[in-house]
């Protein structure tokens, strides 16, 4: 059965409201979401939190991954999602080269962010970054962070890889999460990291973990809207698909081709027609004008 949210628990949610999460035990559910319709379906079945991610460079663009993300292109799909009026609070990621030249820098991009509507914003790192998320944070702008992996540095550390498989790699997850806390994170995202590193982490921050590829040990998880559907038809290892509407949708596409090439669409039930005695009015003046050319 589908949970849908009901009136009564329409109160909108913000940061403060995932800390109280953490300390009721209650799990936090948030989906990647970059448009108004994902966006409608993700609040009506109650979701705490969408995320506008830089992830939208792959499964909306087509591009390799998500260094060629404008902020730009985040600030449009905000719009987006914004628009459908949701419960659920609005995290806008931070692109590539937006937050790291300075921090000033790092406060114009994420101020056009908050200004556009969204609740917080993402980045990613650790201890490298803290400095920059202390200013936004003291400037007014929840931030949230992401640790273990960091797409937006997969050329540095050589690819997709699972943190934390090591001790030592697993310290330093662990000590970027706590950096972040103490530059005022409100919550930390866990990506692709041993799930025994994230529970560690999550068991030692005050503010709430949300894993993604990372075990079941976190505050609460987070997947990508076309990953969760089956709109990917190639997702991450660690993806679980709900639904196949990658294969629906190429079905109805093909039905739609063949109906129209058959002459089976539309039916007479798709289209409207003139008024009785209107079409014979239209060739009597038809008729009229050729007569006067």
């Amino acid at each position: 059965m589908i949970s849908v949210v009901g009136e009564e628990s329409r109160e909108k949610l913000l940061p403060y409201h995932f800390i109280k999460m953490k300390k009721r035990g209650k799990k936090i559910v948030m989906i990647t979401a970059y448009d108004y319709f994902q966006a409608r379906i993700a609040d009506e079945v109650g979701v705490d939190g969408i995320l506008v991610g830089d992830s939208l460079g792959m499964v909306v663009m087509g591009y390799k991954s998500t260094l060629s993300v404008t902020i730009d292109e985040i600030a449009h799909h905000t719009k987006a999602v914004l628009n459908a009026s949701p419960r659920a609070l609005v995290v806008a990621d931070m692109p590539f080269m937006t937050y790291e030249i300075s921090k000033d820098e790092a406060l114009r991009n994420a101020g056009k962010l908050i200004k556009l509507g969204a609740d917080a914003v993402k980045l990613e790192g650790g201890v490298e970054i803290a400095d920059t998320v202390r200013a936004l944070v003291n400037s007014g702008i929840p931030v949230m962070g992401h640790i273990g992996l960091n797409p937006q540095r997969h050329l540095v550390i050589g690819g997709y890889r699972l943190k934390g498989k090591c001790a030592e790699d697993a310290l330093r997850v662990l000590e970027d999460a706590e950096a972040l806390e103490e530059a005022g994170a409100f919550a930390v995202i866990i990506e692709f990291t041993a799930a025994e590193v994230a529970a560690e982490v999550t068991k030692r921050l005050k503010i709430p973990t949300i894993c993604i590829g990372s075990g079941p040990y976190c505050d609460g998880q987070i997947l990508v809207f076309h990953d969760v559907v089956g709109l990917n038809p190639e997702p991450p290892l660690f993806v679980k698909k709900y639904a196949q509407t990658y294969e629906v949708l190429k079905s109805a596409v093909s039905t739609f081709k063949m109906e129209v090439e058959r002459g089976i669409f539309p039916d007479k039930e798709r289209y409207y027609q003139m008024k009785e005695g209107e079409l014979q009015k239209l060739k009597e003046l038809i008729q009229r004008r050729e007569r006067k050319m």
